[in-house]
Order: C-alpha cells, then sequence, then structure tokens
C-alpha cells in the first residue's frame, strides 16, 4: 500500500472539451496478452469457481499452493498458489464522512472511519424520478472502500438528481488470502473476484427492491469496474444494468508496470513466483494481472453483453493499470461502448489511477453519461499532491 500511495496520482481539466475517440488496444499490448497466454504452464487448468461458500471452494494443486475457501482455491493463469483458507463478505456503510476534493486526505479519514459512507449515499427512502428514473450504485476498487473512493464524486451526484448507492465488498484478511494490504483499516476488494461479483449482486437486487426502478447505472473504480463486468456477465447483472461507467478498470487486466508480465511469464516457465506475490497482494491482485484465469474468461466470447451501455475511461498517467489503453472495451452485439483517454481534450488534467475519481473532468463525464445535456470540463489538477481542481 505505501508502494502504491507513493504513486497516486490526482487530475481534472476545461468546460466543454470533448475527448477524442480513445484506442482500444495497441499491438504491443495484443502481442504482450498473447505471450502470456501462450505459455500458459498448465493449460488444462481447473475452471474458476464461483458458486462456493465460505470452507467449501475447490483445491487447487496445479501449483506451489493448495487451499479451500470461498474461491480462493482457484487456479489463476497458471499461478498454482492460493493462501486463503475461508470466504470475505461484504459490508453496510455506516454514518457519513465529510466530502472530499483530495484522495489522500480521504484515504486518511477513512484509516480512522473504515466504514462510513462517502456524503450523498445510501437514503434508502429515496425514489427516482421520471427525470432521473434510475439509481446509481458506486463500486469501489482493491485495497479501497467506499468512503475514500468516492468522496469527491458522490454528493455532486446525489444533488444532480439521481438515488446514490453504495457498499463495501471483499472483505478478506491475510489469513483467509486477503494479502498484506487488508491488515489496513478499511483496505477491502481483496478476495476472489467472483465471489465479490455475487455480494454486488445481492447489492443491486437490494437497491432495486427499495427504489422499484427496473435497471441501476454502475460507476466502477478499478477492480469494481471488471467486477461489475463479470457481475454483467456471469451473475445476471446485464438485465439489470443500464450503462457501465468504468475508470482505471483492470477489464483486460494489468502487467503493474511490467511487474506483473514478468512474474506472469516466469510463472508460465514453470517457476511459481506468482504464489509468493499473492501473499502480499491478495487473491484479487492475482487475478487482475494481464493472462489471469480470471481475466480470460472475463473477456471470453466479447468484452461487451447485449442491452448494455459502456463509459470507459482511462488516464495516460496511471499507474496500475499498465498500459492504460488495456482498459478500453471492443463493442459487441447490441452494445455501445464509449472509449475515453482522460486527457483527450484535456492536457491539463494528470490524474493518475487513484486520484481520478477526484478529478472534476471524471465528474462531468459521469454527470455528462447520465445526463448528455451536462457538458464536459476541463480544469488543471494536479498529480500526487492534490484533487478537485486544486492543489
Amino acid at each position: 500500500m505505501g508502494v502504491t500511495l507513493l504513486t497516486v496520482g490526482f487530475g481534472c481539466v476545461g468546460a466543454n472539451a470533448a475527448p477524442a475517440p480513445a484506442p482500444v488496444q495497441q499491438p504491443t499490448d495484443q502481442t504482450l496478452a498473447d505471450f502470456i497466454a501462450k505459455g500458459l504452464k498448465n493449460k488444462a487448468a481447473k475452471p474458476i469457481v464461483d458458486t462456493g461458500s465460505a470452507g467449501t471452494g475447490s483445491a487447487c494443486t496445479s501449483g506451489s499452493g493448495a487451499g479451500s475457501g470461498n474461491g480462493s482455491g482457484d487456479c489463476y493463469g497458471g499461478s498454482g498458489s492460493s493462501s486463503g483458507s475461508q470466504g470475505g463478505t461484504s459490508s453496510d456503510t455506516v454514518g457519513y464522512g465529510p466530502a472530499s476534493t483530495a484522495f489522500l486526505a480521504a484515504f486518511g479519514y477513512a484509516l480512522l472511519h473504515p466504514n462510513v459512507a462517502p456524503p450523498g449515499t445510501n437514503d434508502w427512502s429515496c425514489k427516482p424520478t421520471a427525470q432521473h428514473p434510475e439509481p446509481v450504485v458506486l463500486v469501489h476498487g482493491t485495497w479501497e472502500n467506499a468512503y475514500d473512493n468516492f468522496a469527491y464524486v458522490s454528493q455532486p451526484i446525489k444533488n444532480a438528481g439521481y438515488c446514490v448507492y453504495t457498499f463495501n465488498y471483499g472483505q478478506s484478511n491475510l489469513l483467509a488470502g486477503g494479502g498484506l494490504g487488508s491488515v489496513l483499516p478499511g483496505a477491502n476488494g481483496t478476495e476472489n473476484i467472483p465471489d465479490s461479483a455475487k455480494q454486488l449482486a445481492t447489492f443491486v437486487d437490494r437497491v432495486l427492491a427499495s427504489t422499484g426502478a427496473p435497471k441501476v447505472n454502475i460507476v466502477g473504480h478499478s477492480q469494481g469496474g471488471a467486477m461489475s463486468r463479470w457481475y454483467l456477465k456471469y451473475e445476471g447483472g446485464a438485465a439489470k444494468v443500464d450503462h457501465e461507467m468504468t475508470f482505471g478498470a483492470t477489464n483486460h487486466g494489468t502487467t503493474l508496470d511490467g511487474i506483473g508480465a514478468l512474474g506472469r511469464a516466469i510463472n508460465n516457465f514453470g517457476i511459481d513466483v506468482l504464489g509468493l506475490i499473492e501473499i502480499f497482494v491478495g487473491h484479487s491482485g492475482i487475478e487482475q494481472t494481464v493472462g489471469s484465469d480470471f481475466t480470460n474468461k472475463l473477456n471470453a466470447g466479447g468484452d461487451t453483453m447485449p442491452g448494455v451501455n459502456y463509459t470507459v475511461v482511462g488516464t495516460r498517467y496511471d499507474e496500475v493499470t499498465t498500459p492504460y489503453n488495456l482498459t478500453f472495451l471492443q463493442p459487441g452485439p447490441g452494445a455501445t461502448v464509449r472509449n475515453i483517454t482522460l486527457q483527450d481534450g484535456c492536457d491539463q488534467d494528470l490524474s493518475d489511477h487513484l486520484t481520478m475519481m477526484y478529478s472534476p473532468r471524471v465528474l462531468s463525464i459521469i454527470l455528462n453519461t447520465l445526463d448528455p445535456s451536462v457538458p464536459l470540463k476541463c480544469t488543471f489538477n494536479p498529480w500526487l499532491l492534490g484533487g478537485g481542481g486544486k492543489l
């Protein structure tokens, strides 16, 4: 987490500047993905099991590790490792934290108040209006929580007239395979991602029952984007989601600036290093590397689901989802995709992976997606040092 925070950035940019279409994937990225896929040591590895309950997951024995629990025994990309013995949980937020314009400030507040909700969310008496008939569900990323991920964007979405909801998912401790990051208060999203998608399915059903709405819109950051796409594909979510918005999502995995890709390549040649890495980054961290079984199955048969609209945003300064254009999606039948590079039309936005959710431009993209009459903003937003358009 310390390394991640040191590589964090902030950003946002100027009014009515329309982003140019983003490239979906460069040939060099595809070459990397093909190399990883072709080199898999165990091509007949067991498929992902995502239906287990606590203490009943299948064992993984294709590498140096073996484990059982709520999906924790699965082998991802031939890593053959699993340190978990039980599954994770999700939880409701308790109370509210203040609005924040900077991720680092929100992160510090969440260390002392790990379960609070970001402002404007989880009003279970809220009823959608004819002008804004669909609720918005905010889905946080790895080692994050509802508050520190969305303390900047949540209240403005509520103020725009939408019912907004969020929760904390994928809570798994160190012994259960959550990795070292899970020891920090409020560090969620560390368990097996397909199990987290089940928790999202339960939460969305609750939102729909409370509001009476037929569908929701999802805003997912990082793992929250990839996890919610798994929900769309394998947990019936496509029938319940109108618009899927992802920001810095590990949609096609990440090389982690080459570290993850190197580890995967070494694993594929027969030396299990990902098993050791998993102890530090947890199940979900390994699942999000390029070439993992999770990533391959997530995108099997196409990136999109019929009937769902997608807005996918990446930033050139992303140091976690790398290369950043691996986040972009190809539209399949019955789906629309808008791929946006955050800096296109707005060079002043220096947002990186974590701080992009504190970017005024990102907020304007969310609001514009929900209501196309809302103009896009372009304002300077500094990398690392600040957020919300200022130092």
